[in-house]
């Protein structure tokens, strides 16, 4: 739909071009691109929808899954900060799954799973990675943060990039300890790749103490540099008046409290594990070699791994195959030192059998 939008501002600043573009002109061509932006919006809530059935159907001869609503702290940006409702939480849903022969008198670990992309969602891409942690024993929560794609216009324009998106996930893991007497808060994860990834970190920088083990895969490091070697249409998505409405070249400071290369000094030593690839065509290796960088000057230890030219680019470690697998058992294996969930995979028969069935 984007690329419809953008030929359609384009097909319309043609067509008036030879006119003269009178405010009644300008006013209709806004009028159709909201228009077009509202049905993008509607046909990614039916997106949403039909994934949402198919978790059932990938997942539910092994687990049992809910969406709840919860909240999270107030916008950080508010557009009229008098208005009725300004100040309230940021409502947002999560995904949560158990394991389907959970014993309520027994104690699980958690594994917070915040999503990766910008204005990303949870879906049914991690699947199988919910079917790899399920069948060691673990509870999942999967937040749907403020920015999240499937959710109508007015969430979508609540994004806050490695700002207040941070604590939505936080606030998810507070809620499962809260109202769920089985899940141990003293075993609690979080793991995330990509944007996720980012959310990882700045949460075990931000709540130290509350979280036992974390991986970030691939994760968002630096969004000063990522913005230099990524394009205008990616700059834009922060640039937007809803978001942070100016470019890293004119609040640069903005964009380093949103980084978490430029926040090592709050790490506290939670078991860190992060892997990149060389090839990855998203986030480039040099941010997470600074990140890596950054933490080696605190000089509190954690684990790495920069993996060379893996077939997958940017998943190369969520994918189906082989290789991807025998790697997730790397990461599996961290969890479990500290989270000793009851049938930690040992091999990558046992992870095929948990997470493909056969």
């Amino acid at each position: 739909m984007s690329r419809f939008l953008c030929f359609l501002s384009l097909f319309l600043t043609i067509t008036v071009s030879g006119y003269s573009q009178s405010e009644e002109v300008q006013n209709d061509i806004q009028s159709l691109l909201k228009s077009q932006q509202n049905i993008t919006h509607s046909f990614s809530q039916l997106a949403k929808q039909i994934d949402d059935v198919l978790w059932y159907n990938r997942v539910g001869d092994i687990a049992v899954v809910d969406k709840l609503y919860i909240y999270g702290p107030p916008k950080w940006k508010e557009e009229n900060p008098t208005a009725k409702g300004a100040g309230n939480p940021v409502k947002f849903w999560t995904y949560v799954f158990f394991p389907k022969n959970i014993d309520p008198n027994k104690k699980y670990p958690l594994i917070v799973l915040p999503h990766g992309g910008v204005h990303g969602d949870f879906t049914t891409y991690y699947s199988h990675i919910v079917r790899e942690l399920i069948s060691q024993g673990y509870v999942i929560v999967a937040p749907e943060y403020r920015g999240s794609t499937g959710y109508g216009k007015a969430h979508y324009e609540k994004i806050d990039y490695g700002g207040l998106e941070v604590e939505d996930v936080y606030y998810s893991r507070n809620y499962m300890i809260e109202n769920y007497g089985f899940v141990d808060e003293k075993r609690v994860g979080i793991i995330g790749w990509s944007h996720g990834g980012l959310i990882t970190l700045m949460n075990i920088f931000d709540h130290p103490d509350d979280y036992q083990v974390a991986f970030a895969g691939v994760p968002v490091s630096d969004l000063i540099a990522r913005m230099g070697y990524h394009d205008q249409s990616y700059r834009d998505l922060y640039e937007a008046e809803y978001h942070i409405g100016k470019s890293a070249n004119d609040n640069v400071a903005e964009y380093r409290r949103r980084s978490p290369v430029w926040n090592t000094h709050k790490f506290k030593g939670t078991p860190l594990l992060i892997h990149t690839n060389t090839n990855d065509e998203d986030v480039n290796v040099l941010e997470v070699e600074h990140l890596i960088k950054s933490l080696k000057a605190e000089g509190r230890p954690f684990e790495y791994e920069i993996f060379e030219n893996i077939p997958g680019g940017h998943s190369f470690d969520r994918m189906d195959t082989k290789t991807a697998k025998e790697i997730r058992l790397k990461i599996y294996a961290h969890l479990a030192k500290q989270l000793k969930p009851e049938k930690p995979i040992k091999n990558v028969n046992e992870l095929q059998k948990a997470g493909y069935r056969f």
